[in-house]
């Protein structure tokens, strides 16, 4: 039996770089980005990003439950993690961690002390539109023996704006013109490396050498979503 499952394991799992199972990962989040409530107006679209998943691939690898090392992840990204006592469907994994939105109002946040709802807003993080996954078979591991690890860059759960994961309002009514069904097709590719780069900007504009360097999505990207 154990031969048999094992096979069945690692067969499974051979087949997470198709792109069928890429294409599930990605339509899931889209499906559930579009529809959050209350509505919102910067959502971007997710797309697959293949450094993204082969960093989410190695650290399943790794079978160890808890969170990468920074560094690991080789770029400014989120992480979602689940541990499995049997295979699940991508789109089983990331409902799961859609489903802790029943924890959390939008605005305020948990709705109770001790609530883990980081995975739901890092699924629904406005300006997260790359995402790469990876699971792996743990055989040595008690119960929890399939890991599974997604990153989304750029990353989300922001401390200062955990509250409210993107802007509500009309779908797209930040993107006009560049939208497809509901989703922002427009990501600014930079990330600000300071919290306060609009002050900033407002005393030493982006001419300024250091603002610049700290502030380039504030700075480089005037209509995309950021």
């Amino acid at each position: 039996y154990d031969y048999l499952h094992n096979f069945l394991a690692d067969t499974f799992f051979l087949e997470q770089g198709e792109p069928n199972i890429q294409e599930e990962i990605v339509d899931k989040h889209n499906a559930l980005r579009r529809g959050v409530i209350p509505k919102a107006r910067n959502m971007l679209k997710m797309e697959w990003n293949e450094n993204a998943a082969q960093n989410a691939r190695n650290w399943s690898k790794e079978c160890k439950k808890n969170h990468s090392p920074q560094f690991k992840r080789k770029s400014l990204c989120g992480e979602n993690l689940l541990f499995a006592s049997h295979p699940l469907s991508w789109s089983d994994v990331i409902q799961l961690w859609y489903d802790e939105s029943k924890n959390f109002t939008y605005g305020f946040g948990p709705t109770k002390p001790g609530s883990v709802v980081g995975h739901y807003t890092q699924t629904v993080w406005s300006t997260s539109y790359m995402i790469g996954c990876g699971v792996a078979h743990c055989p040595s591991q008690k119960t929890f023996k399939y890991f599974y690890t997604c990153h989304y860059c750029h990353g989300g759960n922001n401390p200062v704006t955990f509250t409210t994961p993107y802007k509500k309002g009309i779908p797209c009514g930040d993107c006009p013109g560049q939208c497809e069904d509901g989703l922002c097709t427009n990501p600014c590719p930079y990330v600000d490396d300071l919290v306060n780069c609009p002050d900033a900007i407002r005393l030493l504009h982006c001419n300024h050498k250091l603002v610049a360097i700290k502030c380039k999505a504030s700075c480089r990207c005037t209509t995309e979503i950021k």
